[in-house]
């Protein structure tokens, strides 16, 4: 069959997608072991699951919340759990699954900018997303935030499939969605009034409380695991929440940083995402034109979009604005620190208004074709130059594993104590290889939980990843509560030092 004619059957627009996700693959999968994070929370993640793959302890709760100190849903453990068991307990497993998330979300891209407004959007702001290097990146390592932007993104779409079809079934199943996206990422949260608006605007009077029934329906169903555990115990990660959004610090309205909050937010959002913009701490070294250009850039997509929307009034449009603006208003409410990864709720929004300018664009005959096809070549060029080859891998795994391997050995295969003088890493990713080899070291308890001090093992293993690390008369329990000891080997490695610690003599 000629060429000609395998793309008579096929379609142009089918062989383009075809390629974008092809594309996609390569820059999520390739060389992932190499480039994937692997450190303390990663190795957490795996030492849970591992537990449920091979000692059947299967869990209710999920990794705790970066602030508050409550806990999210266990449904991210069992996405990891098939992967990991393929994968044979090597951690590269769950990496590749939020990969295949991230190739999924592209596609979804495409179809919710082609049935939303039409082929050629959804074609543009799924090759943008595929080669954006932040959403790359998010796309390469096991995290639960990591897979947040694929279930936003099917809430926000099987929303809009409902106004447009009537089928009372894409509630239930945008219901579904939000409960596991809520066991992802608490920032779930901010895309419960975008639904809950969007339903009270487009349901109708005679069905609306069906509608909201069947809703809250899927919803339990995708948070059910979750759920389980809070009717268990008395929901206390729920009590936990509504506290910290309520009365917490980091939570409220708070004057002109509110504004400030917001216009940072959606500066970040379409610069980070769709025109790689640097991280704010090498911003200052940039060039002012260079700043300027980045500026004016942002600013036009920001403006350009609201007015595509705004002035061809479609259901598509007011959903993309009503997400884009409740999930900024919500945003100006938090005071700390917000990162790159947060936007996991509204990835796929900058890149399907960018898609939607250029297609408007397009439409101003010659002259606007040009400038929208050069500014596609442009973008897709701009992006590719950030995507993750262009560097070392870093090997995070594979140092993990060495490392482990070395302090492993200094054991000798006997009991052992272990601790981690570090920074800011914590010690599951090195316990991860210590259990799944067999020998995992003995935690040690205090007196008045072990009065006999069977848990304290005649010699502690020490790995140091600082510097400068004197682990004798170190503060940290796992070294104190050890008792009074000596230096019996010093071992360096290309990363760490690591110490071995006895009892001294009577």
């Amino acid at each position: 069959m000629k060429t000609s004619d395998i793309v008579k059957r096929i379609g142009w627009e089918w062989i383009l997608l075809l390629g974008i996700l092809l594309l996609a693959a390569y820059l999520r999968l390739y060389h992932i072991a190499g480039y994937m994070t692997f450190l303390g929370d990663e190795g957490r993640d795996v030492l849970v699951v591992k537990r449920m793959i091979v000692d059947h302890k299967f869990t209710l709760l999920g990794p705790t919340a970066s602030v508050g100190g409550f806990f999210l849903g266990p449904i991210y453990y069992y996405f990891m759990l098939p992967f990991l068991w393929a994968w044979r307990l090597d951690p590269t497993g769950p990496a590749v699954m939020v990969a295949l998330f991230g190739i999924a979300t592209v596609y979804l891209v495409y179809r919710a900018g082609r049935d939303m407004f039409n082929s050629w959007v959804g074609l543009v702001a799924s090759a943008l997303y595929a080669l954006s290097p932040v959403v790359i990146a998010y796309s390469r390592s096991s995290w639960n935030p990591n897979v947040v932007p694929f279930f936003s993104l099917l809430t926000i779409y099987l929303l809009w499939k409902y106004s447009d079809d009537r089928k009372i079934r894409n509630i239930f199943w945008a219901g579904v969605s939000m409960g596991i996206g809520l066991q992802l990422h608490y920032l779930f949260l901010f895309l419960f009034p975008v639904a809950a608006i969007w339903l009270l605007l487009y349901t109708r009077k005679g069905i609306r409380i069906r509608s909201w029934m069947l809703g809250v329906l899927g919803f339990v169903v995708g948070y059910a695991p979750f759920l389980l555990f809070e009717l268990r115990h008395g929901f206390p990660n729920t009590q936990s929440i509504i506290q910290f959004v309520l009365a917490g610090k980091d939570t409220g309205l708070n004057g002109e940083k509110y504004r400030i909050i917001i216009q940072d937010v959606l500066f970040r959002l379409v610069g980070r995402l769709v025109l790689r913009l640097p991280q704010p701490e090498i911003w200052s070294d940039i060039p002012s034109w260079q700043q300027g250009l980045w500026h004016w850039g942002i600013v036009g997509i920001l403006v350009g979009g609201v007015l595509c929307l705004l002035i061809r009034r479609q259901r598509s449009s007011d959903l993309l604005l009503l997400w884009g603006g409740v999930v900024a208003i919500l945003f100006g409410f938090y005071k700390r620190a917000i990162y790159d990864y947060y936007f996991g709720i509204w990835f796929a929004l900058p890149f399907l208004v960018t898609g939607l300018i250029l297609y408007r664009l397009k439409q101003f005959r010659f002259i606007g074709s040009a400038v929208s096809i050069g500014v596609i070549v442009f973008l897709l060029w701009w992006n590719w130059q950030g995507q993750p080859f262009q560097y070392a891998p870093n090997n995070q795994l594979a140092q993990a594993r060495g490392i482990a391997k070395e302090a492993f050995d200094k054991a000798g295969g006997r009991p052992f104590n272990f601790a981690l003088v570090t920074q800011g890493n914590s010690d599951h990713g090195y316990r991860y290889f210590f259990e799944i080899w067999g020998n995992p070291p003995v935690t040690i308890k205090p007196e008045f939980a072990d009065p006999e001090r069977k848990t304290v093992t005649d010699q502690l293993i020490v790995i140091c990843e600082e510097p400068d690390c004197k682990p004798l008369g170190h503060p940290l329990w796992e070294i104190a509560g050890f008792g009074t000891a000596t230096i019996s080997g010093t071992w360096q490695t290309s990363f760490v030092t690591i110490h071995k610690l006895i009892h001294l003599s009577p």
